[in-house]
């Protein structure tokens, strides 16, 4: 069996990480469907194919394994999203279309089922740990937000959007797709067509780009 060395600089088995995320990712998909509070162990160990004792063995208790399942989960989210936004780093002669692919994109991953169900038990158990919704803003939202301004940054200094401050810039313009995103599909509850989606793309990019984009004659 493979061995890893973990952050500890502690020799670990691949098989005993791979049931440890086995283990995360069955305790999401149960937090989902049936809540926190609903939820129990063996739940969980039944989704994930292990004996009970065994997910003791990996995560002490319900607790921990939530907190452990929602940061995995928001991991996850994020390199979706990392995945999108690296798109820009090559974005050709039509800058327009390449930031309307990457917003289209985004939000795609924004509707998926994972970031709905992750929005959802963060804000639902909110009142039971304060410090979630810190925790996965700290692993999502602002992490994207850097990720995007340092790709607007860099497309500034090529002279492809006006010169400013990217940090601003990457947050007007997820809060131009989030918004109408969450408007539209009543925060998480209505399904939005790939239609509409594409409509808040455009519309998002084209607000941004009256804002943001380079005249004419700042092209080098």
């Amino acid at each position: 069996m493979t061995a890893v060395t973990a952050s500890s600089g502690r020799k670990v088995s691949r098989g005993r990480i791979d049931k440890r995320q086995a283990i995360l990712d069955a305790a999401f998909t149960v937090f989902a469907r049936r809540g926190y509070g609903q939820a129990c162990v063996q739940d969980i160990a039944d989704e994930a194919g292990v004996a009970k004792p065994t997910v003791y063995n990996h995560l002490t208790d319900k607790e921990t394994l939530f907190r452990h399942a929602m940061e995995a989960a928001a991991d996850a989210v994020m390199a979706e999203n990392l995945a999108v936004v690296e798109r820009l780093r090559e974005p050709g002669d039509d800058l327009r279309a390449a930031l309307e692919d990457m917003a289209y994109r985004m939000l795609q991953v924004c509707c998926g089922e994972r970031s709905r169900a992750l929005r959802r038990l963060t804000y639902a158990q909110a009142a039971d740990f304060p410090d979630l919704i810190e925790i996965v803003q700290g692993r999502t939202a602002i992490r994207l937000g850097e990720a995007l301004a340092d790709r607007l940054a860099r497309l500034s200094l090529a002279g492809r959007l006006r010169p400013g401050d990217p940090a601003q810039a990457a947050e007007q313009l997820l809060a131009l797709l989030t918004g109408p995103m969450e408007a539209r599909s009543r925060l998480g509850t209505r399904k939005v067509s790939a239609a509409e989606t594409r409509t808040v793309a455009r519309s998002a990019v084209d607000t941004f780009l009256r804002a943001y984009e380079a005249a004419a004659t700042e092209h080098p």
